[in-house]
């Protein structure tokens, strides 16, 4: 229990910073896990342009390890249709930072950070490929249930997982 206090004293989530880009950048994932998420290269760029689109970031003694991107915008009505609901996208911790609890933190925190930054969102909904069962585990884990919803995504099959927030 004590390394899990400690981690949670050293993992915060936060609003991207400019000064976050360089890491950010240069994140690796392994060939198999960048099929189903979408590299910080290949997002933060887009999602910094939308007013809708909120980049995240997941620190560890206040160093870039994560990276998610939260969405206020129509595209979540393919996942629910609940209104007050966030769409997170793009989930990502980098390569020599996996293993450690990083992203199992994150998500912890995730519904604190919602209602402190969002105050309207009741939900945040996700999908996941169907053979992602890594990512999956973890989502289920921290608070994310499967409600029995699929959808068709790019590469396939997807279980769409709901975070109650209020």
């Amino acid at each position: 229990m004590a390394a899990q206090t400690n981690l949670a004293q050293t993992v915060q989530l936060a609003f991207y910073h400019p000064d976050h880009k360089d890491i950010l950048y240069s994140f690796d994932l392994p060939q198999e896990q960048m099929q189903f998420t979408g590299m910080p290269t290949d997002v933060l760029e887009p999602a910094i342009q939308d007013e809708q689109q909120y980049p995240i970031v997941i620190l560890a003694d206040s160093r870039p390890v994560g990276f998610f991107i939260l969405h206020n915008s129509e595209t979540r009505i393919e996942y629910t249709d609940n209104e007050t609901a966030l769409l997170l996208r793009s989930f990502s911790v980098n390569n020599a930072d996996q293993g450690k609890g990083y992203a199992k933190q994150a998500l912890l925190q995730l519904k604190d950070f919602v209602q402190q930054s969002f105050s309207q969102v009741e939900e945040i909904v996700l999908a996941v490929n169907m053979r992602n069962l890594a990512a999956r585990q973890v989502y289920l884990k921290t608070g994310f249930l499967d409600e029995g919803r699929t959808r068709m995504g790019a590469i396939g099959p997807q279980h769409v997982l709901v975070m109650p927030v209020r």
